[in-house]
């Protein structure tokens, strides 16, 4: 029995299961983690979405910001981009129930030396208190007001946690943390939406969310993706797994136990250095 860890995935479904029989992935005794952004930009979106749900007993997966952004769609909020590839999960005669399976997934999922999240946490934050904050916004997604959680989800504001925050914009912010965070202030530990790059490129006001100092959350090892020009990190107590699969990288497998990685190389055709 193994656990593994799968960076982003985006719709690059042929790349995922040729992945999976990589590592000898066996759904009756392995089990299998996803960093969140299933869907989207890639070319299978649908089918990749129907693996996840077929094989839930398996794999656990969190809620990235481009599966949120294909939920706030079929909200009628936000907007369908140029590169988007949801389309065939809204117009499939299952989207309905698909969308709802998706709605459910967690922002967090731990286990006692792990936790899962897409983006990243606040360096602020213990894994206790971000489990608590993950559970305000799956509360809100899960009730049946989810439709004013949609209306108010995009926004770069708030940039900096105060426990004070209340209503949407406590949710919004809590939402951004786990699901588009990537550099942060080195005062204050406000947020930043603008940078993508590398950190070796990043403004001398910004670090890594991971390099912060007085981080609260070392009692687990936080697994994630989001960050593709970032590529694969084993350091700093954090794995990052998003290794661009849809840029013309890699998709990239963790095994949780022993730290060993197994990678298959993009379709996609596009040139990693250049596509970012």
């Amino acid at each position: 029995m193994a656990h593994y860890a799968i960076g982003d995935i985006q719709g690059c479904y042929d790349e995922f299961t040729a992945l999976l029989a990589t590592i000898g992935f066996n759904h009756g005794t392995d089990t299998l983690w996803l960093t969140g952004d299933i869907v989207n930009r890639g070319p299978k979106s649908l089918e990749a979405l129907q693996f996840a749900m077929k094989h839930e007993s398996s794999i656990q997966t969190v809620l990235g910001n481009h599966d949120l952004h294909l939920l706030a769609v079929s909200y009628g909020f936000g907007r369908i981009k140029r590169g988007d590839t949801i389309a065939p999960v809204l117009e499939h005669p299952d989207s309905k129930k698909m969308l709802g399976w998706l709605q459910a997934q967690p922002l967090l999922v731990q286990n006692d030396t792990h936790v899962l999240v897409h983006a990243g946490l606040l360096p602020e934050w213990s894994v206790e208190k971000a489990a608590e904050l993950a559970r305000e916004v799956e509360t809100e997604l899960q009730s049946g007001d989810a439709r004013g959680y949609f209306a108010n989800m995009y926004g770069d504001r708030p940039r900096r946690w105060k426990n004070k925050i209340e209503g949407y914009d406590r949710l919004r912010m809590i939402t951004n943390v786990f699901t588009r965070m990537r550099a942060v202030t080195r005062k204050k530990n406000k947020l930043d939406y603008e940078f993508k790059g590398r950190p070796d490129e990043m403004p001398e006001n910004l670090i890594p969310w991971f390099e912060a100092a007085d981080r609260r959350h070392l009692s687990h090892i936080t697994v994630f993706g989001h960050w593709s020009a970032l590529g694969y990190v084993n350091d700093h107590r954090v794995i990052a797994l998003d290794t661009g699969a849809l840029w013309g990288g890699q998709l990239t497998s963790v095994n949780l136990a022993t730290n060993e990685i197994a990678q298959v190389f993009s379709k996609s055709g596009l040139h990693w250095e250049t596509a970012l």
